[in-house]
């Protein structure tokens, strides 16, 4: 198993300290593990609400056209105000497919970049090109997104951004030195329940949110022989932790402000020991397996300064039904997705237009199916009342990943900042090489490093920006 990089330093008595809400007394946390957080090298400044200068057309460079590099080239195929410069795959096949995609939407066709392991390198030296979108293997994503900032380039980057913490700080003071945006793909956070719930927290309607939960529970058996190279079974192998947390953690973050009013303090992570993918190998692939890493299912908790809880689980093996575990607590009501979206509110977050018999409702049952919906369709945040149509008719995931690409592009061009940033990345994916120290010592507290060094209170919560 690859060991990190980076020191840890476990004290007995004092490692971290957080503040009482409204008060400014530390408080220590004993026994906690924490991790080096390297200085802001002299003259970088943060990311926080970076915009860059408006782009009238964006031009994209596309790196790997496998399982879902096709989805951004049929999106900026329709978006206007894109154009798809060069496309890059190992597979030669794979381009010459993807650029069909193009040439199908009546858009020119792209340059070509294919054939060996630094064929991506020539696309991201192009001098046309403002962006470049990378959807290869995990391992692969800190030295392209890397790459393309030193030379001049916009990245987004497929989940999770990078996946250990020496390569999540690289990123960031790559980001900070070029000046150039680092934006996760993470899509989850534009499903339509989850913005909805949002937009309804941001409004008030559940209360003070104290409790957010998220996952990614999905049983992978019948994808494993489909990922080239085996390189997500070799990953879980040698890999223990929560190595895709960013499903979860995204909508979590943001209807809690993380970094925006409020900051990961520390977690603690536990796993069961892992049955059905070794036993998947023996009978499948005729391997025995002793030593496989990640566990059946991974459980990790998380406590913020503003005494905040999130709790976040993974589970690839387990024949279950799909979900992401999205759930979130406020005062005044409750919302859940999976397995059906629910939703719980106090009387005084209802419109008696829409439910006549609020003064008798109670939060300790849920809405009826009618009821939920006029609730949520009331409710729906400005991408949803603007996108959701079109969103639909090009899908990706439902119409989340046509979003998604949407407001990258519109952002870009407006010269707004992004919906994630790069302290979204780090945060979002340093959940996967902490909670492999936490389980590696025995399930204790990890402290969750301040990514923005200091500036994870200079907003006052999350946001998406328009042009106005």
């Amino acid at each position: 198993m690859k060991r990190l990089i980076y020191s840890l330093i476990i004290l007995a008595t004092m490692s971290a300290c957080h503040t009482d809400k409204g008060t400014d007394t530390p408080q220590s946390l004993s026994g906690m593990i924490q991790t080096d957080v390297p200085e802001r090298p002299a003259g970088q400044e943060d990311m926080i609400a970076f915009a860059a200068p408006k782009l009238a057309t964006v031009r994209v460079g596309i790196i790997g056209v496998g399982m879902r590099g096709p989805t951004f080239v049929q999106h900026f195929a329709v978006i206007p105000g894109v154009e798809v410069k060069a496309i890059a795959d190992l597979n030669e096949a794979s381009v010459i497919k993807a650029n069909k995609i193009l040439t199908d939407k009546g858009r020119p066709e792209a340059e070509l970049y294919f054939g060996n392991e630094e064929a991506w390198k020539k696309l991201v030296e192009r001098d046309d090109i403002d962006l470049v979108c990378i959807a290869t293997n995990w391992q692969t994503h800190h030295e392209m997104a890397k790459y393309a900032m030193e030379h001049g380039k916009h990245v987004a980057v497929e989940v999770p951004g990078a996946t250990t913490l020496e390569d999540i700080w690289d990123l960031i003071n790559t980001s900070e030195r070029t000046r150039k945006h680092c934006m996760m793909l993470e899509n989850c956070v534009y499903d339509f329940f989850e913005l909805t719930i949002l937009n309804m927290a941001q409004k008030g309607l559940l209360g003070e949110i104290l409790y957010a939960e998220g996952g990614y529970i999905h049983q992978l058996e019948a994808f494993w022989d489909h990922y080239d190279r085996d390189w997500r079974m070799e990953f879980n192998r040698h890999h223990r932790g929560d190595v895709y947390p960013t499903h979860g953690m995204g909508p979590a973050c943001q209807i809690l402000n993380i970094h925006r009013g409020d900051k990961m303090n520390y977690l603690v992570s536990m796993d069961s020991d892992p049955v059905t993918i070794p036993e998947f190998l023996k009978n499948d692939r005729n391997e025995d397996v002793t030593d496989f890493q990640n566990g059946q299912h991974t459980l990790t908790l998380i406590r913020t300064e503003k005494g905040k809880t999130i709790e976040i689980h993974h589970d690839v093996a387990t024949a279950r039904p799909y979900s992401r575990q999205y759930n979130v607590a406020g005062t005044k009501g409750y919302a859940s997705k999976y397995p059906s979206p629910m939703l719980a509110l106090d009387a005084s977050s209802v419109d008696k237009s829409i439910v006549p018999n609020h003064e008798d409702l109670s939060a300790h049952s849920w809405l009826s199916d009618a009821e939920r919906e006029k609730v949520l369709t009331q409710n729906k945040p400005r991408l949803l009342t603007e996108l959701e149509k079109i969103a639909k008719e090009n899908g990706g995931h439902g119409g989340m990943d046509f979003i998604m690409n949407y407001r990258l592009i519109f952002c870009l061009q407006h010269g707004l900042p992004l919906d994630m940033d790069v302290y979204d990345l780090a945060e979002w994916s340093c959940i996967g090489p902490l909670s492999a120290i936490s389980l590696e010592h025995g399930s204790m507290p990890v402290a969750v490093p301040d990514f923005t060094r200091g500036g994870w209170n200079k907003l006052d919560g999350y946001k998406h920006h328009f042009a106005e």
